[in-house]
Order: structure tokens, then C-alpha cells, then sequence
């Protein structure tokens, strides 16, 4: 059986992956593109378009990202709907 937590605690252990969440916590719904340009000018990162690509795919496998298509464009934006399960495993139950 695989643990449902896994795949985000896999998406939040690389620091790129985290600065992708962090812009999209500042501002949601962006593009691809837009979100290059803003880990290159905030945070120095010159990754490629694909390798930024590649760490969204993990983010929307984890749950923690969705996209939606218009037209030429994909936007992308912020979904902390997993990170709310991840101490359920760890409560005690109530009586």
C-alpha cells in the first residue's frame, strides 16, 4: 500500500519546488513563463523552461498545483488542499 503522503513530501523536499509554491502563494494563475521569469529575477534560478516544466509535473502529481488551459496558455495556481492531510496519520483520536 503507498502512503498518500508520500508524493507530497517528495514534491516539498526539492528547494525549487518550494519557490514555485512560494510564488504561486504571491500571486496565483501563472504561466509557465511567468513563473520562470520570476524565480530568475527573485531568486536567481536559471533553470530551463523544461526543468521548471518538469518540477510543476511533480507539483500537480502531488496535488499541490492545478492547471487549467485558455486558448494558447496554461495557468497554474496554488492548491494547499493536500497539506492539510498530512498530520492526520499522527492524531490521536478524540473520546
Amino acid at each position: 500500500m503507498t502512503d498518500p503522503g508520500a508524493d507530497v513530501f517528495k514534491a516539498l523536499a526539492d528547494p525549487t519546488r518550494r519557490k514555485i509554491l512560494d510564488e504561486l502563494a504571491e500571486r496565483d494563475g501563472q504561466t509557465l513563463f511567468e513563473i520562470c521569469s520570476r524565480l530568475a529575477m527573485r531568486h536567481q534560478l536559471g533553470s530551463s523552461r523544461q526543468a521548471i516544466s518538469q518540477h510543476l509535473d511533480v507539483l500537480i502529481a502531488a496535488g499541490l498545483v492545478t492547471s487549467r488551459r485558455e486558448g494558447r496558455y496554461k495557468f497554474h495556481q496554488l492548491d494547499t488542499t493536500p497539506l492539510a492531510h498530512l498530520t492526520d496519520r499522527w492524531k490521536k483520536p478524540e473520546n
